[in-house]
């Protein structure tokens, strides 16, 4: 079994996959990959070049055809094989996220652990792509439908789950008969390559799944590439638009996930001991670095201000710190040195504008990794900038509201639509904040409604551009079209026969 560390040891500079061979990039730029809490440059990922993007959508071209062919029933075998050297390399994989991340080593198992599922999900492949027929449609007429793959598919992943979001994409993809190009992002390669290399070790085809890197020169060639069939895209909202325009323009299938700005509502009547654990996983977990973080969270009038101080003596005692070095760590770095002044200058800005900084996250003395402490802003407004921009940091925004009327009010003006929840031990405010709120996943009692494998991951609004969405039964319908049969046969077999 490889260790994450030799895996690491074999390249000196992040390589793409193409064809089932390492090789490098026609570029010769590069980004520098960090340990975010060291503030370490631990690699360095070509920046990649169009002639690259062409390259690996040959490969996965020339394979389609054989691949494609190939029973659905064999193609779950390899993806069975792919899960046992997953379960055999789940903390060398864990390990990685950590370093190139930032996260827990809790939170990497996690994401690995969620990528997992999804596999186990498209290991039931021939079952989930299984048509529908009706004999006898009409007179000796028969008809059926069944799924046939699209082509070659792309995928192009954040830094915010190294795991986790490519393997909403490329299990389905290929599991579906398609073949795949992965674009993770330049900040977190190194486990999208141990994922791409355990899927070599599985038996997988040459050409199948390939890898490439790079930015924005890449993204887009990769979205107009005339022999791209599909995109899968998870990022800010603003890249998704434009991933989504340039995709669905030249007759593209597109499934694009945005930003969010999640809110959490805390009702007079909640458990408050269990409503502060929910609300700081959710606003701290990841170092707030996830489109479902709980970044907003309203108080209406008649809950109790003993739970401000709850909540806030809960985020003073969170144990910030280096992930890589200390186990008993509940909040890493975030992902690098822009992204932790950017969220300074956040913090500034809402308190320049009349937010309390209850707990402010810049009073920091680590001088070496990316960090910031959690960071509660009360007496937020929604007038202010911070209430409708995503922060994707460890920043609680408090909004003070007169009812749950007006909770719900506000947050469905917000523009994005990933997650809501709502606290509280009354059905009826649960059934009314489920059936109002403006959203794709609902929470009740439930800090992150991030649903598993078997459910689509169901963004509204910004969050998210096209008609089917990542996991589930839609990424089943995503990767795949229909195909509609009808047959009709002369039933005076005898006589056509000469019988």
């Amino acid at each position: 079994m490889e260790k994450a560390t030799d895996f690491i040891g074999r390249f000196n500079h992040v390589p793409l996959l193409i064809g089932n061979q390492w090789t490098g990039s026609g570029g010769n730029d590069t980004t520098p990959v960090y340990n975010p809490s060291k503030g370490q440059v631990i690699a360095h990922t070509p920046s990649g070049i169009a002639e690259d993007v062409d390259r690996a959508v040959k490969a996965a071209k020339d394979a389609f055809p054989s691949w494609a062919a190939v029973p659905a029933p064999k193609r779950a075998d390899t993806l069975f094989h792919y899960r046992e050297l997953l379960a055999q390399h789940m903390e060398h994989i864990a390990w990685l996220i950590t370093l190139e991340n930032g996260k827990t080593m809790e939170e990497a198992r996690g994401d690995i652990r969620r990528g997992f599922e999804v596999v186990e999900f498209a290991c039931g492949i021939a079952h989930l792509t299984k048509g529908e027929n009706l004999g006898q449609l009409a007179a000796e007429i028969d008809g059926l439908t069944m799924r046939e793959p699209l082509g070659v598919c792309v995928g192009i992943s954040p830094f915010n789950f190294p795991a986790m979001v490519a393997m909403w994409m490329f299990p389905l993809a290929i599991a579906c008969g398609n073949t795949f190009v992965l674009k993770p992002s330049e900040k977190v390669p190194l486990t999208a390559l141990y994922l791409a290399d355990l899927l070599v070790k599985a038996g997988l085809p040459a050409g199948v799944f390939n890898v490439v890197h790079g930015g924005r020169e890449v993204v887009e060639a990769l979205c107009v590439h005339p022999d791209v069939a599909a995109i899968s895209f998870v990022g800010s909202s603003e890249i998704a638009l434009r991933v989504y325009q340039l995709g669905t323009s030249r007759g593209k299938r597109v499934q694009a996930g945005g930003g969010a700005k999640n809110v959490h509502i805390v009702m007079p009547d909640a458990d408050f001991d269990s409503a502060v654990r929910a609300v700081v996983g959710a606003a701290f977990g990841c170092s707030g670095q996830r489109c479902m973080a709980g970044s907003t969270l309203m108080i209406p009038n008649g809950t109790d201000a003993a739970f401000l101080q709850q909540l806030k003596e809960a985020v003073d005692q969170l144990l910030v710190g280096d992930t890589t070095g200390q186990l008993d760590v509940q909040m890493g770095p975030v992902i690098d040195g822009q992204a932790r002044d950017r969220i300074s200058d956040t913090i500034q800005h809402a308190v320049s504008q009349g937010a309390k900084a209850m707990s402010d996250g810049r009073t920091h003395q680590d001088t070496d990794g990316f960090f910031l402490l959690p960071t509660l802003l009360d007496e937020v407004s929604p007038d202010m900038e911070v209430f409708h921009r995503e922060v994707f940091g460890p920043v609680l925004s408090i909004v003070h509201t007169s009812t749950l009327d007006e909770s719900i009010r506000l947050a469905n003006k917000l523009p994005f639509g990933n997650g809501a929840t709502i606290y509280t031990s009354n059905g009826g405010a649960a059934r009314k904040f489920a059936r109002e709120m403006k959203c794709g996943m609902i929470g009740v009692n439930v800090g992150v409604p991030a649903p598993m494998a078997i459910f689509p991951f169901s963004g509204w609004n910004q969050s998210f551009y096209g008609d089917l969405h990542l996991q589930g039964t839609e990424g089943i319908l995503f990767y795949t079209r229909q195909k509609v049969l009808l047959s009709r046969w002369d039933t005076n077999y005898e006589r056509i026969n000469g019988w």
